[in-house]
């Protein structure tokens, strides 16, 4: 049956059982994002400077203190000769090693990077959600479309998409992790394969050395957004909050 004019203007203004919930929870996120705003990033950046200021990130930091302990390879496999004595040598260091939990041979992560890792990677999981709620505050903050009048609404447009371009930056982050270790990865099984080439040996002190001070540079970089974000928002915080000014608006 086809539904009259004045019933679907009818069921048009009904009101929906979720729509005060709805606007309940845009009324909290906008309050909590305004604090975030005012309050934590101020804190944020302070915190992360005296973080950079730490011993663990000092800039004049010894990098020697920074390489893991990498064991004596022993002699790779088809080296040292075939007799009986040999193989047989071989073949009870090869039961001690299944026997043990971890192997002679293994070449331990860099426990130093770790720690730094750990310190880190929490930082950018926050850094990353400040991003998203900056975000979606923006974005419930942009008016209807209308002709005119609309130098505020570019201004939150701006800053809307540099929030986002600041979100995905921070997001590569952890990727750089991952790609660290299976890069460590693949030069301690070149060493394992390979003991006696120092040059692999070397490499993995300067990949663990470049790793420290990207993570450094991460910890700067990270400091940097909250302030440049803060910065950004609050001196246009008026355009970003009422976009289209009501002298104007009585004009149409």
């Amino acid at each position: 049956s086809t539904v009259q004019p004045h019933e679907k203007r009818r069921r048009m203004e009904e009101k929906s059982p979720y729509e005060e919930k709805v606007k309940e929870f845009k009324d909290e996120f906008m309050k909590e994002a305004e604090e975030l705003l005012r309050e934590f990033f101020p804190r944020k950046v302070l915190q992360l400077n005296d973080l950079l200021k730490s011993e663990t990130f000092s800039e004049l930091h010894d990098f020697s203190s920074m390489r893991a302990e990498v064991p004596p390879v022993g002699v790779a496999d088809g080296e040292g000769g075939g007799g009986p004595a040999n193989k047989k040598r071989k073949l009870k260091e090869m039961e001690a090693e299944e026997k043990s939990e971890v192997s002679p041979r293994a070449i331990p992560t860099n426990r130093k990077i770790g720690e730094v890792i750990a310190v880190l990677k929490p930082e950018i999981r926050t850094l990353i959600t400040t991003c998203n709620k900056m975000k979606v505050w923006i974005q419930l903050l942009i008016p209807r479309i209308e002709d005119g009048n609309n130098f505020g609404v570019s201004i939150q447009e701006d800053t809307l998409s540099e929030v986002t371009r600041l979100e995905g930056d921070t997001s590569s982050f952890l990727d750089h992790v991952s790609r660290y270790y299976v890069a460590r990865g693949k030069l301690a099984s070149k060493l394992l394969k390979y003991p006696t080439v120092e040059d692999y040996r070397i490499a993995l002190d300067e990949l663990d050395e470049k790793q420290y001070v990207a993570l450094r540079l991460t910890l700067c970089e990270m400091r940097n957004i909250y302030s440049g974000l803060h910065d950004m928002i609050m001196k246009n915080l008026e355009k970003i909050k009422t976009p289209r000014t009501q002298r104007v608006e009585s004009m149409y």
